[in-house]
């Protein structure tokens, strides 16, 4: 009997089949972030509507109350913070704005210059160029577009006389010769001022402010009343009403005007003014006796002339008098 197992020994048994591999299978995926992220909200929206739902409502928080209003008023506030950056950006000027390139019509008034700078006010007049009548001031005593000035009159002779008016004295030329022949056409008769007209037109030419510019000479106003006529048998030559009312007014006037225009005064700077008062003696009017009044009145109109060397000699105005503003009425009787 041989001592050799009936078995094969260990070296001679075959190795054992290696286990299968498995086939490879699909890949588990996993849910994106987003997703993952909805669905947590869902869940948690779905458990707080659950606890809502089972648990009592809890009291209203300072969070609740406040925090949408302060997250509304944060949100409008970045919008209007990045409207006011948008604007900003939007008016900016370009960079290169400021080295544009003249236009050939900018250019072609300065073509024998070799600088484009200087071409553009040839284009485009700054408004320091327009016409300096619109901008410098016009000088003291113009009156506007006509180019009037006041006339240097500094010195006036306001001469008061006894009678009616200048219609009256040129209806009797007998009686009054001088008005009618040397007065008139001498100066300019406003027959329809009254005596109250003519003192205020005085006054005012005397005072104009814009004659004090003329000279050193002070603005004066001198006034000359006619003497009364005499009470009793001694005035029955110039009594009122009569033509020797007019004879005696003619006679002072002219000796008046004589001495006056003869001064050298009248003829640089002099105005004279003429018209009609009530002129009575003392013992009318109460006062002591070598006393004399006259009284001014404005109805009816007694007329007004006036003499200088700035009227117009000979002329009959309609001109209107306004004490309030004078100044027009200068214009238009007076003249340089």
């Amino acid at each position: 009997m041989s001592d050799t197992p009936e078995n094969p020994s260990h070296a001679d048994a075959p190795a054992p089949a290696a286990p299968p591999v498995p086939a490879p299978g699909r890949v588990l995926r996993l849910p994106s972030t987003r997703a993952s992220a909805v669905l947590a909200a869902a869940m948690l929206a779905i458990g707080v509507a659950v606890g809502a739902a089972i648990a009592p409502a809890p009291q209203p928080s300072f969070a609740s109350q406040h925090l949408p209003a302060l997250i509304a008023s944060l949100a409008a506030k970045a919008r209007a913070d990045a409207s006011a950056q948008a604007s900003t950006a939007a008016v900016q000027p370009p960079p290169v704005s400021a080295q544009a390139t003249p236009t050939p019509a900018a250019s072609a008034p300065a073509s024998t210059t070799s600088s484009p700078a200087k071409s553009t006010p040839a284009a485009s007049p700054s408004p320091s160029t327009s016409p300096p009548s619109k901008s410098t001031p016009a000088p003291a005593g113009s009156t506007g577009a006509k180019g009037a000035t006041l006339p240097p009159v500094t010195s006036v002779w306001l001469i008061q006389l006894s009678g009616g008016s200048f219609t009256e004295a040129l209806a009797q030329p007998t009686a009054a010769p001088y008005i009618d022949t040397q007065l008139i056409p001498a100066g300019t008769l406003l027959s329809g001022w009254s005596a109250l007209t003519g003192s205020a037109f005085a006054s005012s030419a005397a005072l104009s402010e814009r004659q004090t510019d003329f000279g050193a000479t002070p603005p004066l106003l001198y006034s000359f009343v006619q003497p009364p006529c005499p009470e009793g048998a001694a005035g029955a030559a110039c009594a009122p009403g009569t033509p020797g009312q007019l004879t005696a007014a003619d006679e002072f006037l002219k000796a008046t005007l004589a001495q006056i225009t003869g001064t050298a005064g009248f003829r640089e700077h002099g105005l004279i003014v003429v018209t009609f008062a009530t002129v009575a003696v003392s013992t009318a009017a109460g006062l002591p006796a070598g006393a004399s009044t006259a009284t001014l009145t404005s109805k009816p109109p007694g007329g007004v002339v006036l003499v200088s060397p700035f009227v117009h000699a000979g002329a009959r105005s309609s001109t209107t008098f306004n004490p309030s503003s004078p100044t027009q009425s200068l214009e238009k009787l007076l003249h340089q």
